[in-house]
């Protein structure tokens, strides 16, 4: 695979030479970025796949929701409606996106919105809200948000530099300079200062930019509609991992630190379940013959199960969700929180558009 990719570095020359032309327009003014006067806080990654855009917009949520009528506006990547939506207590990831699901589902008192064109979801969000947090939209130039967190997976900051197809960038490496701060994500808890400072010399941060170091922070599991369980993982356990996101890696380690016997159904990214996939799974869970055995999936994932063609199926199976937190290196989450604490604070003014 690794030399097929490279096969395709000539349409990565070309594909570039377009994202460097379409970011220098932005960056000259030719081509508009839209501004609003109320904070717009971003959290986006240079690269495909999951660096930890969703645990660390549920973070930012967290530390803003209850003092701030704040919104999230995504693009509610698999959905298969149009437009602006704001999502309901019981929207579905067809309806909104399985991310714009999870959060409405979590946080059910604020607003989570979705629509292609963040500048006309900003718009229409205005009114009635004191804080808006963009979820991946790091390259949608047409929004200049006021502050900007890029997530690097530290599983890939060793990785060449290079542009799709043949590399996984969404935009040139040298894109990093409009964030805020940048944020090595999903690092092992033993990291080292060295490793740091070697990361650090990678990454290569400007004067203006705050680096963090954080861990995959994994809570207790829970059933489907959110309740603790008090299910516990050990070496008799035989677990049925159900993953449809972009990096499994690191969730799959974690389980095996508790048990070796793991059966992965490992699917794409954003993979809408199929009534095939799920009879798979349950077929095979059947046919286990551990006495302590559990269905395991990721929250995002879950969005995706209580689809009503796979209901039925999905009620008759024990299958719990494992939540992901933020957990930041080295007492980073002080000097963090106070970041974008002050970024708010200081744009909390009046809510009209540029």
């Amino acid at each position: 695979m690794k030399y097929l990719r490279w096969l395709l570095f000539p349409f990565s020359l070309l594909y570039g030479l377009v994202v460097i032309i379409r970011n220098w327009c932005y960056d000259g003014g030719i081509l508009k970025s839209r501004e609003f006067d109320l904070p717009v806080i971003c959290a986006g990654n240079l690269d495909i796949g999951g660096a930890g855009k969703t645990p660390m917009t549920e973070y930012l949520i967290r530390l803003f929701k209850d003092h701030h009528k704040l919104a999230t506006l995504s693009r509610g990547y698999g959905r298969k409606t149009q437009g602006y939506l704001t999502a309901t207590a019981s929207a579905t990831a067809t309806e909104v996106g399985d991310e714009p699901a999870q959060f409405k589902h979590k946080f059910p008192d604020i607003t989570v919105a979705v629509c292609e064109a963040r500048a006309e979801g900003i718009q229409r969000l205005i009114k009635g809200h004191k804080l808006i947090i963009l979820d991946d939209a790091f390259q949608h130039r047409a929004v200049k948000p006021g502050y900007s967190i890029l997530l690097f997976d530290y599983s890939r900051i060793n990785e060449p530099h290079l542009l799709l197809p043949a590399g996984n960038l969404r935009e040139p490496f040298s894109g990093r300079w409009r964030a805020d701060v940048l944020i090595i994500s999903k690092c092992p808890a033993t990291l080292t200062r060295d490793e740091q400072e070697r990361i650090a010399a990678r990454i290569q941060p400007l004067p203006f930019q705050s680096l963090f170091f954080t861990i995959i922070a994994y809570l207790p599991l829970q059933d489907l509609a959110g309740r603790q369980s008090d299910k516990l993982l050990d070496a008799d356990t035989t677990v049925f991992l159900l993953t449809g996101i972009a990096n499994p890696d690191p969730l799959v380690q974690h389980i095996k630190n508790y048990t070796s016997e793991v059966n992965h159904h490992n699917y794409p990214d954003h993979h809408r379940f199929s009534l095939k996939n799920i009879t798979k799974l349950a077929d095979e869970f059947a046919a286990c013959s551990a006495q302590k055995k559990v269905i395991i999936t990721t929250e995002k994932d879950a969005q995706r199960l209580v689809e009503h063609e796979l209901l039925p199926l999905v009620k008759t199976l024990p299958i719990l969700v494992i939540p992901v937190g933020v957990q930041f290196l080295d007492n980073g989450q002080q000097q963090f929180d106070r970041l974008v604490t002050e970024y708010v604070r200081e744009h909390s003014t009046n809510n009209l558009i540029h």
